[in-house]
């Protein structure tokens, strides 16, 4: 029987075929990755992306990430810098561990009003094994205006940069 990172902290619909796997050597623990996976949410910045209006014209969009995390492997419940240490009390060492990750995306219109369009949202599926950290991510809506390698790129970075500073 495994044991799964505290309180089901998997989904059970995630997808089974993943779209993109990354491994990598991991020198922390699920805790570390749960409080680093919390300070991307709110983070933003911006890209070029194809209109909203399908128009093949590029446009400077924003992106801002809303991080989320499973419970009770039925839900997500979000996960920031005010829900991480309710969220850290079950999360063990090493296991598995499903994330959420909305990315909402807007642009400035002529008038500079800021105009929300359709954003993506990926399954992240986080498994820590004898130091190697394999995520798996899906698009689970949207029109991966962001790819999943540029989402795993994103964690990665994250991680070495929080790894720096501790």
């Amino acid at each position: 029987m495994t044991i799964h990172a505290g309180m089901r902290r998997t989904y059970h619909l995630f997808p089974q075929n993943p779209e993109f796997e990354r491994k990598f050597r991991f020198e922390a623990d699920l805790p570390f990755l749960v409080s680093t996976m919390a300070g991307l949410d709110g983070q933003f910045g911006t890209f070029v992306t194809d209109g909203p209006d399908r128009k093949a014209t590029p446009i400077k969009a924003k992106r801002s990430i809303e991080v989320e995390i499973a419970e009770k492997s039925v839900d997500f419940v979000p996960l920031n810098k005010n829900t991480l240490d309710s969220v850290l009390r079950d999360i063990s060492p090493e296991g598995i561990i499903d994330f959420k990750i909305n990315l909402k995306y807007s642009v400035l219109d002529t008038n500079y009003n800021r105009v929300a369009f359709k954003g993506d949202t990926y399954l992240i599926r986080t498994n820590l094994d004898n130091g190697v950290l394999t995520m798996n991510i899906n698009l689970v809506d949207g029109l991966a205006r962001t790819g999943c390698e540029r989402i795993a790129d994103t964690i990665v970075e994250e991680i070495k940069r929080k790894a720096g500073n501790v």
